[in-house]
């Protein structure tokens, strides 16, 4: 079994997705810590409660992003960790820690990469006025939201929607891809070839875009 660690900032809903999963028993890792950036998250009294060890490195205390992260990436190596989850980790990270997480390194980002990288994408997407709007689950590259995309779930965009509205059915969507990429690394189904993604398995890969709306 694989062991995970899941980093955060703020409440964690998706690392509590994936308590929920693992709990389920639909998701084969064993939780080993979850570190935040911020003392007040309150996603580490849900691991605490949750039996899984909670830590916080307060990056106010570093005077470099290098710093801190080399601080993140010794806490984490404590746990040996095969896959590390960004669930609502709020920091750019350097690409001295990408580097030496590649291939092992997650993030879910809340649009439709490559689409809307960065801040504020639901309200982008609506300025826009796209008409499907969604999630990525994808590796982590030095690039910030971009790398090889592992799975995506598509909403519509409905008239009258406003930034509270569409965000709130795209993290559920959220919540459904993120333990289902999880558990293909866990399972090792998932390959990178030429920068790319491929599941192993043909149903799977079908699956790797969801839209569940979409009728």
């Amino acid at each position: 079994m694989k062991n995970i660690v899941i980093l955060i900032s703020g409440r964690g809903s998706n690392m509590e997705a994936l308590i929920a999963a693992r709990d389920a028993g639909t998701l084969p890792v064993n939780i080993a810590a979850v570190i935040s950036n911020r003392p007040e998250a309150l996603g580490l009294e849900t691991a605490q409660r949750a039996g899984i060890a909670a830590h916080f490195i307060d990056h106010k205390g570093f005077e470099s992003r290098e710093a801190f992260d080399a601080a993140l990436a010794e806490c984490i190596d404590q746990f040996a960790p095969d896959l590390v989850v960004l669930a609502g980790f709020m920091r750019i990270l350097t690409p001295g820690f990408v580097r030496r997480y590649e291939g092992r390194l997650l993030n879910i980002h809340p649009s439709l990469l490559p689409s809307f990288p960065g801040l504020h994408t639901h309200q982008r997407a609506l300025d826009e006025g796209v008409r499907i709007h969604g999630c990525t689950v994808h590796f982590v590259t030095a690039e910030l939201d971009h790398g090889p995309v592992v799975i995506q779930a598509a909403v519509p965009v409905i008239d009258g929607d406003d930034e509270a509205s569409l965000a709130a059915r795209i993290l559920v969507q959220e919540h459904r891809i993120y333990p289902q990429a999880v558990r293909w690394f866990a399972e090792d189904r998932l390959q990178l070839v030429d920068g790319k993604v491929r599941i192993a398995a043909a149903l799977d890969a079908e699956r790797a875009f969801i839209s569940p709306e979409l009728r």
